[in-house]
């Protein structure tokens, strides 16, 4: 089987200065971005404790920011409902 048959592709977005940063320490180390992220890959699906506690540690500041947008996004409705029912206009 070749590597089309048993490969999946994977498409991310960094910022200019993330993947030049990136790139230079990787080149620095003599490693490619591919056999870098399929390793870092490999170790996720192995529950690597290093890895999973970075998981957890994303998971953590996701999840926080998702909270900072939910109370904007509530306090905002609460304001549009003040402004709807408010007798002063």
């Amino acid at each position: 089987m070749s590597d089309f048959e048993t490969k999946k592709s994977v498409h991310i977005n960094l910022t200019k200065s993330t993947h030049a940063s990136l790139r230079i320490e990787l080149i620095r180390r003599g490693l490619s971005m591919q056999e870098t992220f399929d390793h870092l890959a490999s170790l996720i699906c192995e529950n690597d404790p290093a890895l999973t506690e970075k998981l957890d540690e994303i998971e953590f500041l996701k999840r926080n920011k998702q909270l900072r947008q939910v109370k904007t996004s509530d306090a905002d409705s609460v304001y549009r409902m003040i402004n709807q029912e408010s007798p002063i206009e």
